[in-house]
């Protein structure tokens, strides 16, 4: 009885990732004055306090929440500081607010994940082994039993969380709840109480403001002209530190926006909105600005246009990212490359690492001609959860440090810098079919491939339309079965060996067997033991097209 065959999962078509809908640049103040640094210090703090009344009263509202709260909100705000200062807060408490509810969403996601895969493992056998599809059952009654105990843990907190989200309550920390946690472990975060006073203070803080379209130079209270001159609408109880007209202090630091420059002094001479943000960065004792601007949504190009020119397969790792340059048929061209990461240390310093191994990414796709990238549409929201990894901590520590969200974020931006397409992939099956169709034939003693590097070579063929392997069934997903051409041989047996390069679309059915040379000699090789009749010799008979399927036979050469 032959085993059955695995069914695959339906796999998903590419597409074109869609570009970036806004930008953000920066730049530190520079030469700031003492009684610069005091009075951003006090706008900072007095705007935090108030911020902070305000996301209070957000949150106790719920899904209360109308119209006429919000302006009784802002009413109450503009007595303390200003129309616009009290617009800029009121907007980030609902942000602030909206944020935690889907942060609510994928925390009772998570919840329930782990829930449906303790009761699975809880309902096999003992020793019951699992699959690639399903975990199977515990190992000892112990583990069963502890196990049973924390679903117990998990099913209370579901409940907890369910409850929370339909009263419209959400769990919010200004400055951070990672930074609140190291005020109990400052030994841990290698911190004094005054260094954590001073970041939380910080962080606190609120000097933001979203830019108007019509005002001057887009921004009536963070304004910022083309020379650079920086200056702030203070708010009404700070109005006695102004050093110019209408109650603004102008600042002795000039911006320079060194990146996007020119792009954003247009939009400030438009009188077109920027939103700016002033921000102290406390390690550093540093001030910088941050202007930030929506910009039409990049359309995006045909998928077909973005694989004419080939495609640059990218495999994403905890540590590297994994690369092969493939032509618009599939084929890879020259070797492998990989270009790594070390994503250890502060966030800043992660974010930096991505952003450095993106560059080289880029840069070496438009040396390699290409006009797009195919990458893997990862998403490890399920494959994080304790109860489905629970013995393999360094393998969740593993799905955990490939950085997914931030690369989607940076790669789609900086790519739409260069004038280069993402095309995004099901990541199904990649590795283990680049490894078992891939790895083998492009190593040779010079090259050593890696699961990594085949799986580029996967993803790249997935990208441009191709099956990554051949012989595909019509049934399953990689429906189009791609033929091969043969090299010129130098005689007409098989020494030739295989044929290896890629043909076409238009060539079909050159992996199939060869028709017998007659249908007699292809139904004496079914009969055993028939006796075979004497047919005229390969060298008087010639084939004709192979696409008609017929034979001739030459004349007899005239020897009198």
């Amino acid at each position: 009885m032959s085993k059955a065959k695995k069914e695959l999962r339906p796999i998903d078509a590419p597409f074109v990732a869609p570009g970036p809908s806004g930008v953000a640049v920066r730049d530190r103040l520079k030469h700031l004055t003492p009684e610069d640094d005091k009075v951003l210090r006090l706008v900072g703090e007095h705007l935090g306090n108030l911020a902070s009344a305000d996301l209070k009263t957000r949150c106790a509202d719920g899904l209360e929440h109308s119209n006429e709260t919000w302006a009784a909100r802002k009413q109450g705000l503009t007595a303390a500081s200003s129309s616009r200062w009290a617009g800029a807060i009121t907007k980030a408490s609902h942000d602030q607010w909206a944020l935690s509810r889907r942060c609510q969403t994928a925390h009772i996601q998570g919840l329930e994940a782990g829930v449906r895969t303790l009761m699975h493992r809880l309902s096999q056998p003992l020793g019951e082994k699992g699959t690639k599809r399903a975990p199977g059952g515990y190992r000892s009654k112990g583990e069963w039993f502890q196990k049973s105990r924390r679903l117990a843990v998990l099913e209370h907190r579901l409940d907890v969380a369910r409850a929370e989200r339909e009263a419209g309550v959400v769990r919010v920390v200004r400055g951070g709840r990672r930074l609140l946690g190291n005020r109990h472990n400052l030994a841990a975060a290698q911190l004094t109480e005054t260094q954590w006073r001073e970041r939380w203070e910080a962080e606190r803080w609120f000097l933001a403001a979203d830019g108007e379209s019509g005002k001057r130079f887009g921004n009536e209270t963070i304004r910022v002209t083309p020379d650079g001159e920086v200056s702030i609408k203070l708010p009404a109880p700070l109005a006695h530190l102004a050093n110019a007209r209408h109650g603004r202090y102008v600042l002795a630091s000039t911006a320079a926006f060194a990146h996007r420059g020119a792009e954003w002094r247009d939009r400030i001479e438009a009188d077109r909105a920027v939103a700016y943000r002033i921000h102290l960065d406390v390690t550093k004792d540093r001030w910088y600005l941050t202007a930030s601007w929506t910009i039409p949504p990049i359309k995006t190009i045909p998928l077909a246009t973005a694989r004419a020119a080939g495609m640059a397969g990218v495999d994403t790792n905890a540590d590297h990212f994994a690369a092969y340059h493939l032509d618009q048929h599939g084929n890879p061209v020259g070797e492998p490359v990989r270009f790594f990461y070390d994503l250890s240390g502060s966030a800043d310093r992660r974010d930096a690492q991505i952003r450095h191994a993106i560059s080289r990414l880029l840069h070496w796709a438009k040396r390699c001609g290409v006009k797009a990238i195919g990458l893997e549409n990862l998403d490890f929201t399920a494959e994080k959860t304790r109860e489905k990894h629970g013995r393999h901590k360094r393998f969740r520590q593993l799905i955990s440090g490939i950085p997914t969200g931030k690369l989607k974020a940076r790669l789609v931006s900086m790519a739409a810098e260069h004038g280069l397409a993402i095309v995004a992939v099901d990541p199904a099956y990649t590795s283990m079919w680049g490894d078992q169709h891939w790895s083998k034939p492009l190593t040779s003693n010079k090259r050593k491939m890696s699961r990594h590097d085949a799986a580029s070579v996967a993803i790249g063929r997935r990208a441009l339309g191709h099956p990554i392997r051949h012989g595909v069934s019509p049934a399953r997903t990689e429906l189009r079965a791609w033929g091969r051409t043969a090299p010129p041989p130098q005689h007409r047996s098989d020494a030739a060996g295989h044929r290896t390069a890629q043909a076409g679309p238009c060539a079909r059915g050159r992996e199939g067997t060869r028709p017998p040379v007659t249908d007699r000699a292809h139904d004496a090789r079914r009969r055993i033991g028939a006796q075979r009749t004497r047919e005229p010799s390969a060298s008087n008979t010639v084939r004709d097209a192979r696409c008609t399927g017929s034979w001739q036979q030459m004349p007899l050469l005239d020897t009198v």
